[in-house]
């Protein structure tokens, strides 16, 4: 293995400095290399087959040939790609579209459908110029639509507006002719007293059947000579019965158990002592 690193390099007898080709173009040039090279890519859409009807989803993977076109988009280069069909292996052609920034399908397949591009599709050649107009004729007509949203939202409004009114009328006629010349205010104020009243009374009820015995008598209240005299019988009686004793004062002394002799219980007798 020979050192990459070296000092001097051999050149043969034959060598020809003349033939050597620069492979790098000037600045401003067009880069020089090959225009075809091989790339990995996934397909940009989905799309079907012309030729045998598969269909090869969004997000597949190819080993795909880029091509390097003369077309330009200002200054945007343009670049073909050709992919395979994974069934009958045909060939598919696309290429980039950078005014509306996305892929255009050549040949070999077709776009499958696709809702969000079905109103934003560019015809084919139409200039700068007519693509103004179209836009300016899609705005006038937005315009006219939402103008005539905006009639339709209100007269609605005035329509509920009417209604509202037609039922205020109506209600403050059948006011009018219920109280027979009276204000309203006043038949509201009768109304409010009547409901005070009626509350109060079922107040009263029910503190007088709190207060009434099971007999049917009223509880009278005790005066301060009655509450005298209601002691001092109290306390005869009291003194006639005769009081209870004091419960006796508890005691926190330690009390030892007697240890039972569970020996005679097993028949064991103790020897007495000698001594």
């Amino acid at each position: 293995m020979s050192e990459r690193k070296v000092l001097t390099k051999y050149y043969p007898p034959d060598f020809d400095p003349s033939k050597i080709v620069r492979t790098r173009a000037p600045r401003g040039d067009v880069p020089a290399g090959p225009k075809v090279q091989t790339v990995r890519l996934m397909a940009p859409f989905s799309m079907k087959c012309t030729s045998c009807g598969e269909y090869i989803y969004k997000g597949r993977k190819f080993n795909a040939r880029k091509e390097t076109t003369d077309e330009k988009y200002y200054s945007i280069s343009i670049f073909r790609f050709y992919i395979r069909c994974t069934r009958c292996s045909a060939e598919i052609t696309f290429k980039t579209d950078p005014k509306g920034m996305d892929y255009t399908c050549e040949r070999g397949a077709k776009r499958n459908f696709e809702i969000w591009r079905a109103g934003g599709e560019t015809p084919a050649g139409e200039t700068d110029e007519e693509r103004l107009d179209r836009l300016e004729a899609e705005m006038g007509e937005k315009s006219a639509m939402e103008e005539l949203e905006a009639k339709v939202v209100d007269a609605k409004q005035e329509m509920a507006i009417a209604d509202a009114l037609d039922e205020i009328r109506t209600r403050n006629a059948r006011n009018e002719r219920a109280v027979g010349g009276k204000e309203v205010v006043d038949v509201v104020k009768e109304e409010i007293d009547e409901e005070r009243r009626r509350v109060e009374r079922e107040d009263e009820e029910m503190a007088r059947r709190a207060f009434m015995t099971e007999t049917g008598e009223k509880v009278r209240r005790i005066g301060e000579g009655e509450d005298d005299e209601g002691a001092e019988g109290m306390a005869a009686t009291t003194s006639d019965k005769g009081l209870m004793p004091p419960p006796p004062v508890p005691s926190f002394k330690r009390v030892v158990k007697k240890k039972k002799d569970l020996g005679a219980a097993l028949g064991i007798k103790k020897k007495p002592a000698l001594v």
